[in-house]
């Protein structure tokens, strides 16, 4: 008799962030001492093979998180764990192989290329820096990885100066680089904003099919929702160094529950004039408060058109509002 077993296969958690915060003081000597609260209490967790988003306005925490989780800066409170690894303290003798298996994707992909440097330079400094095999070897593996790319042939880039590549070009040289020691865990900090149109299409997808070739779990950091609509599975919304909803993101894109991402989504360009009519829109009054001294109680209440008198005095917690969705936010807990 055969007895057939239904397989489930568990993801493991690569990487868990604990309520995680960073402040920085500012002023002094000649003025007052002010505290910046950038990221004031964050929790998270991204799952083996995940493409998760980290959006929001300028100024909300997302880089500083990306910074922290990439160890260029320390947390003031909280703890990252990459592998259950927390990355602080675990990594401390292993430092190479935690900075390994995490590496970036810029933003400002020209500025984070040594203009001094060839395009094989920069693809084998990290290899040659963790002693990776032999110069033949090393040469190997550039080519493999230029071919990877799209940079083809590889004889017309491998000796170029990044002035003399077009921005896409760059971006995929900063690409091969961050894949150049195998890693396993990519952050991506608006990793096509600089770039044309045509040019983002043909990066992402990219991307798509290195992560499937590479086996790669990718921490995208935008404000760019169609970006993310295109590539993530994930999303976390945050505002002022807080997070007000986390969701799968074809039901955050469908059903979007908290105001600030109902105003982002809103906010966001539709092609077809028709269907922008048609669109049902949330606009959000004034401008972002200061970090410096932000509202009390829910920080998105000044600009919340839902604003109730709890808003005002308590902060609510991030709690579920339904299968893999959590918001922040008084109106829908209560509701």
């Amino acid at each position: 008799m055969l007895v057939g077993y239904i397989s489930t296969v568990i993801k493991m958690t690569i990487l868990e962030v604990k309520d995680l915060k960073k402040h920085y003081t500012i002023g002094g000597l000649f003025s007052s001492k002010y505290l910046v609260k950038a990221v004031d209490g964050v929790s998270f967790k991204i799952e083996e093979g995940d493409n998760f988003a980290l959006v929001g306005e300028s100024g909300c925490g997302k880089s500083t998180i990306a910074k922290i989780i990439a160890r260029l800066i320390e947390p003031t409170d909280g703890t990252v764990f990459f592998k259950g690894n927390e990355i602080f303290h675990d990594f401390k003798n292993k430092d190479n192989i935690f900075r390994r298996n995490i590496q970036m994707i810029f933003q400002d992909v020209y500025a984070s290329l040594n203009p001094r440097r060839t395009v094989f330079q920069i693809i084998s400094d990290p290899l040659k820096n963790n002693k990776l095999g032999n110069n033949d070897a090393i040469f190997n593996r550039v080519v493999t990885l230029l071919k990877d790319v799209g940079l083809t042939p590889f004889e017309s880039f491998i000796y170029r100066f990044p002035h003399q590549l077009s921005g896409g070009q760059r971006q995929r040289v900063g690409i091969a680089r961050a894949l150049s020691l195998e890693p396993s865990f990519i952050l991506a900090d608006e990793p096509v904003s600089a770039l044309d149109m045509t040019v983002r299409t043909q990066i992402l997808l990219l991307l798509k099919a290195l992560q499937v070739k590479h086996n790669l779990t990718f921490f995208f950091i935008t404000h760019d929702l169609s970006v993310v609509r295109a590539i993530c599975n994930k999303v976390t919304v945050m505002y002022l160094g807080r997070i007000m909803e986390m969701s799968p993101t074809e039901d955050l894109f469908k059903n979007p529950s908290h105001p600030y991402t109902q105003a982002l989504i809103s906010a966001t360009p539709i092609p077809n004039p028709e269907k922008a009519r048609q669109k049902k829109k949330l606009l959000v009054k004034g401008e972002t408060p200061s970090p410096i001294n932000p509202p009390s109680g829910c920080h998105f209440h000044t600009r919340c058109p839902y604003t109730m008198d709890i808003c005002k005095k308590a902060e609510p917690e991030l709690l579920s509002i339904g299968k893999n969705r959590f918001a922040s936010c008084h109106k829908l807990q209560n509701s």
